[in-house]
């Protein structure tokens, strides 16, 4: 990572610059320990400090070059301003400082000063604007706030082909921490839920492999989002701390955000406003999973997770059945449709036997149509 590069590039100047003064001869001897000590302690001291301090910031991901620039210009500002303050001190309390010595923690000042404020613009830089006459070193982002999208709404597969429509041209983020809960889904011992976390893999994928669509998986930890359990509690804290608003199908995930006073996106109340995929008298194929509520009900379900609720089903389980639509419904819950059963789905056997069966037929036809050709030539001769 570009952060871990530039802070071992830091302790090595540090460490060059250390070595370079102490071998200095006026700084060994008797008359140079005090020199010594300034030098290797205090300038030791002040990296370490600096180091120590960028570590326990709060992280956050920042590629922005201009940043660095503007860090730079403010680290060597202050460290102008506090060079006095080293020489004064040299006066003040007798220390006995040569000009070498003070030049070696000035140097030392300025690099610790800069690299602190550095790390500080590349860790906060997406939150805190630096305004400057006629500039402004604003959140570097496209268009709206980032979409943070939650398990719930990559399975669904509906936010990618809104965002291939370019409905949206805010940049997506998946946390780390939604990645990981997604390939857990996937390894599930339940089949269904399995399907699902592929699902949702495979469609996180093709988002990734589409040069249209804007997305990242962040690898920032967040201290307050850390000692929390629950994937909902860390997304909604995610989501306010890097300013986005959250993408789910979750219907107590859109009430908790909108509690926590963050901006949420529920697909299914987009999706309510839009034309059902459903309609009355369509005819549609499903596998019964399990018993439904009434005596005669199964369930079902499509791929995306929606509940489909079949009359005469109860004693269909596990088997593939035609059904025609009666009616569907649409709410921030989710989405349900309703069937009742038609018939059986044909089989592949039965696919292939149906096919030789025509084709047979066919022969048998083009026989008789022969024979009888040949029938009309004799009785004609």
């Amino acid at each position: 990572m570009l952060i871990n590069v530039f802070r071992a590039v830091f302790f090595v100047i540090v460490i060059a610059i250390i070595v370079l003064n102490l071998s200095i001869p006026e700084i060994s001897g008797e008359e140079g320990r005090a020199n010594f000590y300034a030098i290797f302690y205090v300038g030791g001291a002040m990296a370490i400090i600096a180091f120590l301090i960028d570590v326990v910031t709060p992280k956050k991901s920042l590629n922005a070059l201009a940043g660095v620039f503007f860090a730079l210009l403010v680290g060597t500002l202050i460290s102008w301003v506090l060079s006095p303050v080293v020489p004064l001190i040299n006066v003040i309390y007798y220390i006995g400082l040569s000009e070498i010595a003070i030049k070696a923690i000035n140097w030392i000042m300025t690099i610790s000063i800069c690299y602190l404020i550095i790390t500080i613009v590349m860790r906060t830089k997406d939150d805190v604007r630096f305004v400057i006459p006629y500039v402004e070193f604003a959140k570097q982002t496209k268009g709206a706030r980032p979409l943070v999208l939650d398990t719930s709404a990559i399975i669904d597969g509906r936010i990618a082909d809104l965002y291939r429509q370019k409905l949206f041209d805010a940049p997506l983020i998946v946390p780390r921490f939604v990645l990981n809960e997604l390939q857990l889904i996937s390894d599930s011992a339940d089949k269904l839920k399995r399907n699902r976390g592929r699902r949702g893999l495979d469609i996180l994928k093709d988002m990734q492999s589409n040069p249209v669509v804007d997305i990242t998986i962040d690898e920032s930890i967040i201290p307050e989002a850390e000692d929390v359990k629950g994937v909902d509690q860390k997304l909604v804290i995610f989501a306010k701390n890097c300013n986005g608003r959250v993408v789910t199908t979750d219907y107590n995930l859109t009430k908790v955000a909108q509690v926590r006073e963050v901006d949420v996106l529920n697909i299914n109340d987009m999706a309510s406003s839009l034309k059902a995929i459903a309609l009355p008298g369509e005819g549609m194929e499903i596998r019964v999973i399990k018993a439904g509520e009434e005596a005669d009900q199964g369930i079902g379900y499509l791929d995306d997770g929606t509940m489909v609720v079949v009359e005469n089903g109860r004693n269909k389980i596990g088997k593939d059945i035609q059904i025609s639509i009666t009616s569907s419904l649409q709410t921030s819950a989710g989405k349900m449709i309703f069937g009742k059963f038609e018939g059986f789905a044909p089989s592949p056997t039965d696919n292939a036997s149906e096919s030789t069966n025509n084709a047979q037929g066919s022969n048998y036809t083009n026989q008789n149509s022969g024979s009888r050709k040949r029938f009309y030539k004799r009785t004609s001769t």
